[in-house]
């Protein structure tokens, strides 16, 4: 059993539930604070009774700003993808694409180079 359920960066948690009965401590009595499943719920025995504990369920999903980041992931992926397996089949276009590589790895360098530079 989850006692509680927590989002994180990226991630929300809906709903849920971490309230149980209390059962107060007995020495006296080792059957009381006792769990068991019956049929499909789940019971705890507090020393005279059989008591249903809540059951609740906790929706977990991305928040939107990850869910759009993930989504531009999965397109760059595509299209690096589709380019990589049009290039492999047409010469002209692994040239270009080989191009397009040169150009990026350029543009990182010359970046290192000006990115203290004030731009006005």
């Amino acid at each position: 059993m989850i006692k509680g359920l927590s989002g994180g960066n990226g991630v929300i948690v809906d709903s849920g539930n971490t309230s149980l009965p209390y059962v107060s401590p007995n020495a006296n009595n080792p059957l009381q604070g006792m769990v068991r499943v019956n049929g499909s719920d789940l019971q705890v025995f507090d020393g005279g009774n059989w008591i249903q504990l809540a059951t609740s369920y906790a929706s977990v999903r991305l928040d939107p700003n990850t869910e759009s980041l993930l989504s531009w992931c999965d397109a760059q992926r595509t299209m690096a993808f589709r380019r990589t397996e049009m290039a492999a089949k047409n010469p002209a276009l692994m040239k270009a694409l080989e191009a397009v590589k040169r150009a990026e790895d350029n543009f990182e360098l010359l970046a290192k180079f000006v990115e203290h530079d004030k731009v006005e």
